[in-house]
């Protein structure tokens, strides 16, 4: 269900309680169009902190490897447009800035996990605009990943891989990611291509 709010008071006043309340960590500002996003359920945290365990474990002290931050393209008001991924590495040499409650600038790597109605998709121009060099989509409606990596300004798919149908390869932190298939739902499976080490979740 999609719910439109004409009222501008009525959006301000929503928008204040959200954030006294905490619950606007998931919310993000689309030029400067208000997204209200759906709480993650337990398996997209289980995701988010797998992923995010294996990342700081195959980098080490090389990068940030952040579970969520916001990312903005504004030099000044970064609330007027920003985005907010699940999982975000800035390697060293990045230019972005930290901004302490945001960047300002794009992550070497990002993670989305995608929940239903979810426009992670229609992220792709403003993650390639500000420079992302790599971009991991894991959609649970159909299973499948999808890697898109920068390319003349764009983020294009360069791989695929669905259940047990192999895997794709993340070049920017040397991670390869995979689909088996579970009892309950698909199992995530990471390996490191630094140290060898595998996660599943």
């Amino acid at each position: 269900m999609t719910t439109i709010i004409n009222d501008p008071e009525m959006a301000r006043r929503l928008i204040r309680q959200r954030r006294a309340r905490g619950q606007d960590r998931y919310d993000e500002v689309w030029n400067g169009r208000y997204i209200i996003n759906e709480p993650p359920n337990i398996n997209h945290s289980e995701f988010v902190g797998t992923i995010t365990v294996a990342l700081r474990l195959t980098l080490k002290n090389l990068a940030r490897v952040l579970p969520g931050t916001n990312i903005t393209d504004q030099q000044d008001h970064w609330k007027t447009n920003y985005r907010c991924p699940d999982v975000a590495v800035f390697l060293p040499g990045n230019p972005a800035e930290d901004r302490d409650t945001h960047w300002y600038g794009g992550p070497d790597f990002a993670v989305e996990v995608l929940s239903p109605r979810d426009g992670a998709r229609k992220k792709l121009d403003f993650y390639a605009q500000i420079g992302t060099r790599e971009l991991l989509l894991i959609d649970r409606q159909p299973w499948q990943l999808e890697l898109y990596q920068l390319r003349e300004g764009k983020l294009i798919q360069t791989a695929s891989a669905a259940i047990d149908t192999g895997e794709v390869t993340c070049e920017t932190v040397r991670l390869k990611v995979s689909l088996r298939s579970g009892e309950a739902r698909p199992l995530l499976c990471l390996g490191s291509l630094q140290s060898g080490e595998e996660w599943t979740v």
